[in-house]
């Protein structure tokens, strides 16, 4: 090499040199300015510099039209030090705007990038991406940095997705989903799917779900207890009768509940309504109207609206009803010193309308934070009149024969609110969430009533022996309910987690009933002695923490363990005489396996320890007094029920239409139960006695079973969701009276048929079979089976007893649907029938050492109602990852799944 070529080669290698001394300073500089010192968000690469942007626009490829909605996500493939192995990571990702553009920002501008594109209805597609440098375009000594610099902002143009033609397929056989999904620890009934319920209540909802038994006054039994009721995954105060069926979405099936699950409800599972509320992006609503065979009306309506980091939802449904009952008691009672034989035929007439309304939204602060604020407002009204004849004849040897009417006109009224505040944390770390629950419920209800009554010498009533009396009761209540709930999740690898949390909950109950007597002859007079007030306050404390493991060999495991103390203080105020109990720390373990297998299979054994506390009802010594038939009273000595469960279930899918088939073995081993006992007693502070209801500690309790679920679609237009449910139940109560005990063998089972007729009709044909059973055992929370209307359903609650049974009975249930498509909306008319048959009847049998009672009941036999819906706006599901739903059927199941943005 010459002088003159050494002289080119330097000149050229400085320039160089320069150049690439200038590139670093640039991309330095430019990210010192963008992210602060000590390494701000966005550096995803350590040193490198993170000022990159992709950008574009997702078509459709045979409309060129921007698909809104679609999931556009950057991975990047880094080292992981922990493997020591390329892992693909996320990087950036958002949804696609109106018109399809998408925007990533703050990128790293060296590595290998794929982007991946998904969005429903399409196929997902991959392709390499990069940033491109390109030197100077005025030569290397014009200086002139623009034009590398803009490979910096790289425009990726339109990016065409192709229309899945079997994604779209599979959403117009499917629609909503089936009817019932099956999972190991729950079962979930799909509402949307159950036609003899629109227009109903969530009485008319279970009627038609598995394992689920509901009785003509609305009693609701699971596995033969009353179970707990939860509304989005919460107690509350409401009952199933202040629940539109409309407002339902799914309803799950908790047969036994984990360790992250409240320890009350003993012997009972959960029963959780999941209201309808934000499940789409855009706007989307229904409204809706519908008519039964009285007249009378119901209608209702719901919108979600979602614009940037505001979401807000909607629902009001309004519900006029018009209950029809009757029945007949036959009873004998023979350990008094004049035994009498009585009969009663009883009609009685429910008549109102209640109102629900749920509204609320959720404010997105960022990708990691969201705030959800929810309220729940119930307001009804109804009136009722109760008639009654009875006709008393006593044993003696001189027989005396009396007639009575009872007549009963009263108003129960009715308010509820319920306001829920919620907050969700993502952390970096996959999976890894904090959220926090704050819930007060608060409920009041007036039951004010007037009862004539007068006595006779005859059956046709024209002899009368006393004038007419009457007694007017003024009673009521109110409650609260508030609750606080702390949960966080820890992942330590995708298949190993940690959970834990904290709860604590404050239930105040106040009642109250005065009675007022006029005498024939006379003016009103207050009765003190018989009439009462009490109040009852009930503390619960709790912790949790759950371990989770899945092992290679598909054998999953859940350990948890559960702490809560409790107690509670309550007061009779006319009295002043006051009650309290406390249960220091109880532990409540609880163990879940399954095993997977690879022919679609799975194996699972659970076991949990549970308590029962005694409910407000149960505890209040308040003795009612509006029926001298059936007086009833609590016992402010009961204590807490302690039972230990396990299940044994099997799960197979099979045959190329994927049926499902469920079976379970289960048994439950209960001290101390709660259960209804009648005692003959004084009547509040007179001399006067009676038999009264009331509650007792049984010694034990034994229960077992068998449970079969069956989902198979038969043809494409045919689907069956069978259940069959056979158990043994043992109710020893010898610590009250010796030898006492009542033992029965029972099964009951339910058919549910979908045909798909034509295009857009659907039938649904259901049916009930409930062979004779023990009467059911309380629970602290059923939703139904308290005194007065805000307790629990029409007509009144079950008879729950050691010292009885239920008859056999069964009934079936008709729906029809039409949908009719309206451009992108649906228009649905259906209209249902319930026992088509007119068989539903509840026959019941109650003795005692001092009576035998048999009573029958039928409530609104052949009812029709007919229903029109319409339901609009955009449906394209968009799952809210960052929100707290931890009531809500995803969020039960999310697990350690879900992508951090």
């Amino acid at each position: 090499m010459n002088r003159m070529e050494l002289c080119q080669f330097k000149t050229q290698f400085m320039r160089k040199l320069l150049l690439n001394i200038a590139l670093c300073l640039f991309i330095s500089l430019s990210t010192y300015a963008q992210f602060p010192t000590g390494g701000g968000q966005g550096r995803m690469g350590g040193g490198n510099a993170n000022i990159g942007h992709f950008y574009g626009k997702i078509v459709d490829s045979k409309t060129n039209k921007g698909v809104e909605a679609a999931s556009v996500t950057l991975i990047q493939s880094k080292f992981d030090s922990v493997s020591r192995k390329r892992k693909d990571t996320i990087i950036s990702g958002q949804l696609t705007k109106n018109n399809g553009d998408f925007s990533l920002e703050n990128l790293p501008l060296f590595g290998n990038f794929k982007l991946k594109v998904t969005a429903i209805g399409y196929t997902a597609i991959e392709q390499k991406v990069a940033f491109e440098f390109k030197m100077p375009s005025g030569g290397q000594n014009s200086g002139d940095f623009s034009s590398m610099t803009s490979g910096f902002d790289k425009d990726l143009g339109n990016i065409k997705i192709q229309t899945d033609s079997k994604v779209l397929e599979d959403v117009v056989v499917q629609g909503s989903g089936p009817a019932l999904r099956l999972a190991i620890d729950r079962k979930v009934f799909n509402v949307e799917k159950n036609i003899v319920s629109a227009g109903g209540t969530a009485t008319d909802v279970l009627r038609n779900v598995p394992t689920v038994s509901v009785d003509v006054d609305g009693n609701v039994t699971l596995r033969n207890t009353a179970p707990q009721i939860f509304v989005d995954g919460r107690p509350t105060t409401l009952t199933i009768d202040q629940i539109p069926a409309d407002a339902i979405q799914s309803v799950e099936l908790i047969t036994n509940p984990s360790a992250k699950y409240d320890a009350s409800g003993g012997q009972s599972g959960i029963i959780n309504f999941i209201l309808k509320k934000n499940r789409k992006t855009g706007y989307n609503g229904s409204v809706r109207a519908g008519i039964d065979m009285r007249g009378r009306i119901n209608g209702g309506g719901d919108i979600n609206v979602r614009q940037g980091k505001i979401n807000v939802f909607a629902n009001a449904n309004y519900n006029q009803r018009k209950s029809i009952g009757k029945g007949e008691t036959t009873r004998n009672e023979f350990g008094t010193n004049t035994p009498n034989e009585s009969f009663q035929k009883n009609n009685n007439t429910v008549n109102g309308s209640f109102a629900f309304g749920r509204m609320g939204l959720d404010y997105f602060i960022d990708n990691r934070n969201t705030i959800t604020i929810a309220q729940n407002i119930v307001n009804g009204s109804f009136d009722f009149k109760d008639r009654n004849i009875y006709l008393i004849d006593s044993l003696q040897s001189t027989p005396v024969f009396e007639s009575q009417f009872r007549n009963t006109d009263g108003k129960n009224r009715f308010r509820n609110y319920g306001t829920q505040l919620s907050y969700k944390h993502l952390f970096t770390k996959q999976g890894k969430e904090l959220t926090a629950d704050l819930n007060y419920n608060r409920s009041r209800s007036n039951n004010d009533s007037k009862i004539y009554s007068q006595s006779f010498y005859d059956a046709e009533q024209t002899d009368a022996k006393t004038g007419e009396f009457l007694q007017r009761i003024d009673g009521g209540g109110r409650n609260t309910f508030l609750t606080s709930q702390l949960d966080f999740t820890n992942p330590i690898t995708d298949k190993m987690k940690w959970e834990m949390g904290a709860r604590s909950q404050i239930r105040t109950f106040e009642s109250e009933q005065l009675n007022y007597y006029t005498f024939p002859g006379s003016t009103e007079i207050y009765i003190a002695n018989i009439s009462n007030k009490y109040k009852y306050t009930d503390y619960v404390s709790a912790a949790y923490v759950t371990f989770s493991k899945q092992t290679k060999k598909n054998l999953s495991l859940q350990l948890g363990l559960r702490a809560e103390s409790s107690k509670y203080n309550g007061e009779q105020l006319f009295t002043k005489q006051q009650y309290s109990n406390s249960f220091p720390l109880s532990l409540f373990p609880s163990i879940f396996m399954t095993k997977s297998f690879k022919n679609k299979s799975d194996l699972q054994f659970n076991f949990t320890r549970r308590i029962n506390r005694p409910n407000f009802f149960q505890l209040m010594p308040n003795t009612d007094y509006s029926d001298p038939f059936n007086y009833q009273t609590g016992n402010p000595n009961l204590k807490p029920e302690f039972t230990y469960s396990m299940e044994s279930s099997y799960q197979k899918t099979f045959g190329k239409k994927n049926s499902t088939f469920l079976a379970t073995l289960f048994g439950k081993y209960t001290t101390d139960l709660i259960s209804r006992y009648q005692r003959r007693d004084k009547l509040g502070q007179s001399s006067d006695t009676a038999f009264i209801s009331t509650w007792i500690n049984a010694t034990t309790a034994y229960a077992a079973g068998l449970e079969l679920v069956l989902r198979s679609p038969i043809f494409k237009w045919w689907e069956i969701n069978y259940n069959v449910n056979v158990y043994y139940s043992k109710i020893n109560g010898s610590d009250v009276v010796a030898g006492l005990e009542n033992e029965r063998t029972s099964w009951f089972a339910k058919i549910n048929n979908t045909f798909k007729v034509a295009k857009g009709w659907s039938i649904q044909l259901s049916g009930d079979y409930n062979a004779r059973s023990i009467l059911p055992v309380s629970t602290s929370n059923s939703g139904g089976g308290g005194r007065g209307f805000g307790g629990g359903p029409f007509g009144g609650g079950q008879q729950s007893t050691t010292q009885g049974y239920i008859d056999a009975n069964y009934f079936a249930d008709l729906g029809v649907r039409k949908e009719i498509p309206i451009r992108k909306n649906t228009l649905t008319i259906s209209a249902n029938w319930s026992d088509i048959f007119r068989t539903r009847k509840n026959v019941t049998h109650t003795e005692s050492p001092y009576i035998i009672q048999e009573s029958w009941r039928r409530r609104d036999p052949q009812f029709f109602r007919i229903n029109v819906a319409y339901r609009f706006g955009k449906f394209d599901i968009s799952l809210f990852k960052r929100k707290n739903m931890k009531g809500e059927a995803g969020a039960m199941q999310e697990g350690m799944s879900g992508v951090q943005q």
